[in-house]
């Protein structure tokens, strides 16, 4: 057979897209280019027999990096690999705006809250968003790079202030651009769509809706690997870690989250981006470690963070990570808080100061992690000063986290007269009664 490159649009080639064959689809493609099994198999390290069981097999049980040699080897474009995979959602023919109603059309019954009392984020909102998951609708407007990276910034700077609920109305249309921004896109591209999937991801973890942040982060998993990017692969592993974790799955969070530092390390840490994330990572790592109760790696992998945040070139800029000796030190206070040694935790975090984090959400966050470890202290006047700081500083990091809104209940329930207690259901409206 002549040699010649694979048309994708062709009928035959759409039919194994839409059948989800991705073993038809590598042999056609294979066959396009006249090459034999054992030839594919020389240019991608597997035998012909390898090949053979890969093209034949119903649903091929195999991993991403595997298919992507593959595809890489036969020129298979990352949009068409994406889409015989069935990671690329539905879309319909509208756009997102004709299909969600103006503020004043909505109908009041239906803005159920996720508080029993006080501020959150609508279900409404939520509803929304599990559609757009569903049946991903079309972008509001034209969809570009540069509409792409404002609304992005405009996300990320809602997550960092705490605006759940403005940022959940804005993910539909977030998501829906970013993929058609890599409908036949490089590999940046799927870069910048896993990273608008992990933003999803992060902020459905906040808000408890877990069922919905698995989606988000098995789509910037796919979409991070399509890229071959090991920053993205490192920002996709780190969200799923948070999903894997509160499914009980901490020592699944562990392994995929050292499987994706060594991904960075292989970079040799060249540029401040790269080493950065490597901190990032470990510090992730050890939060996973102590979640599944593997002490030692908790312990030996923070400490390598904070040798290696040390290290941290004084680099302007916004990189794939923020990451500071004070974050470290943060990490440190929620590892140790994990392991059960919650004096050590409030020891670990006394000297850190809300002028040492750059957003709202982490100086929250600092508040909320001292409040935690001084909970397991039982220690409930400090637990509620540290809870109304937190709630001066980012309100949502108090309303809108399962976890923090189950402190302030137990607090109001069982330390009803304490001075703080009172202050604390007075600012945040939670009901004392079942």
């Amino acid at each position: 057979m002549r040699a010649q490159v694979p048309d994708w649009n062709s009928p035959r080639a759409q039919q194994l897209i839409a059948d989800g064959d991705v073993g038809g689809l590598i042999r056609w493609a294979r066959q396009q280019r006249g090459w034999r099994q054992a030839d594919l198999g020389t240019k991608t390290g597997y035998s012909a027999s390898a090949v053979s069981r890969l093209e034949t097999a119903d649903r091929p049980a195999t991993d991403l990096d595997m298919l992507k040699r593959f595809a890489d080897a036969l020129v298979i474009p990352a949009g068409v690999l994406a889409a015989v995979l069935g990671v690329t959602p539905p879309r319909t023919t509208t756009v997102a705006s004709a299909q969600r109603p103006a503020a004043s059309e909505e109908d009041p019954m239906k803005r159920r809250s996720l508080l029993a009392a006080g501020l959150a984020v609508p279900a409404l909102a939520l509803d929304h968003l599990d559609e757009a998951l569903a049946l991903l609708p079309a972008p509001a407007f034209a969809p570009s790079a540069d509409r792409l990276t404002a609304q992005y910034r405009r996300a990320r700077a809602q997550f960092n202030r705490g605006a759940h609920a403005d940022l959940i109305e804005a993910l539909p249309d977030l998501l829906a651009t970013a993929e058609a921004c890599a409908d036949h896109g490089e590999a940046a591209d799927y870069a910048r769509l896993a990273a608008c999937y992990d933003l999803a991801t992060e902020t459905l973890s906040k808000v408890g809706r877990y069922d919905a942040s698995r989606i988000t982060a098995d789509r910037s998993n796919t979409y991070a690997r399509l890229s071959g990017d090991p920053l993205a692969g490192a920002a996709s592993a780190r969200a799923f870690s948070i999903v894997l974790r509160h499914g009980g799955r901490a020592a699944t969070a562990q392994r995929v989250t050292l499987h994706a530092a060594a991904q960075v390390e292989t970079t040799g840490l060249v540029t401040p981006a790269q080493a950065r994330t490597f901190a990032q990572m470990l510090c992730t790592v050890a939060y996973a470690a102590a979640e599944a109760g593997d002490r030692d790696r908790a312990l030996e992998m923070i400490r390598d963070a904070e040798r290696a945040a040390a290290l941290l070139p004084d680099q302007p800029g916004v990189p794939t990570f923020s990451v500071t000796p004070a974050s470290v030190t943060l990490y440190k206070v929620g590892v140790l808080w994990s392991l059960g040694d919650a004096g050590a935790a409030v020891h670990a975090g006394r000297d850190l100061r809300p002028g040492q984090f750059a957003t709202a959400e982490r100086r929250g966050r600092l508040h909320t992690d001292m409040a935690r470890a001084w909970w397991r202290w039982n220690k409930p006047e400090q637990t509620a000063h540290a809870l109304l700081a937190a709630h001066r500083t980012a309100p949502a990091e108090v309303r809108d986290r399962p976890s923090i809104r189950a402190i302030v209940t137990d607090l109001a329930h069982h330390h009803p007269r304490t001075s703080a207690v009172r202050e604390l259901v007075a600012a945040t409206r939670v009901r004392t009664t079942a």
